[in-house]
């Protein structure tokens, strides 16, 4: 009976030390899992509260008749023009700012008519206010990383908005989300991991239950066996 009684706790001992690595590596994965998705989660409510802002303020400007651009907008950006300060494959989060809002040194995203860049949007910094003879508004915008200014004046009228939040990297997430491998790569496995391992602790709990039961079970046997021989 000791021997039994031995075996199943060696059992139940080597099990333990089985499911504390196991553990450890699922926790691992798991943080790795959380920190992803509720980074996604948050994207999604950030965009999600920009959306409703841009409906909201869309809808009152068609009522008054009054064209303005969106109230906020979000780009990637796909060339190095102003490294280091904002970098490839980063997002940049813009809102509109209103005439004599913007100044030297603001971030702008607008319709570049630069030959170099015309009919693009572009986000450079501004380096010189102007005004024009009949009161418009231009700016003289240059790139951080590039040696000349623009070669043509950026109106207000073509300013989409100012730079008002930089997101590093997100534009290689986007690239990878955007592919069927990376979506069930990034966002599927690990909520399918999660879901496995909770099915598996279910099982294992309740295995380890039943083997629970057992050993009480020789070790009632055995305290009978006892009470005989006493007898």
């Amino acid at each position: 009976m000791d021997a039994v009684i031995k075996q199943l706790e060696k059992q139940s001992k080597d099990e333990k030390q089985k499911v504390n690595i196991f553990k450890t590596l699922y926790m691992i994965y798991h943080f790795i899992a959380e920190v992803f998705l509720y980074s996604l989660l948050i994207i999604i409510i950030v965009a999600a509260l920009m959306f409703a802002l841009y409906f909201l303020d869309m809808i009152k400007n068609i009522k008054s008749g009054n064209y303005k651009q969106p109230l906020f907008g979000a780009y990637v950006i796909i060339s190095p023009s102003m490294e280091p300060t904002i970098k490839v494959e980063d997002a940049v989060v813009i809102k509109r700012k209103n005439k004599g809002d913007l100044k030297t040194g603001d971030i702008i995203t607008f319709l570049s008519s630069d030959s170099r860049y015309a009919g693009l949007t572009v986000t450079h910094r501004i380096v010189g206010v102007e005004k024009g003879e009949d009161g418009s508004i231009y700016y003289r915008t240059k790139g951080d990383n590039n040696n000349t200014e623009d070669s043509t004046l950026v109106k207000h009228d073509n300013v989409y908005g100012k730079v008002i939040l930089k997101i590093p990297k997100i534009g290689y997430i986007k690239y990878v989300l955007s592919t069927a491998f990376g979506w069930i790569l990034l966002v599927v496995i690990p909520c399918l991991g999660i879901v496995i391992y909770d099915v598996i602790k279910i099982f294992k709990s309740i295995g380890n239950k039943d083997k629970k039961q057992e050993l009480n079970k020789f070790e009632e046997d055995e305290e009978d066996d006892e009470k005989i021989e006493v007898l």
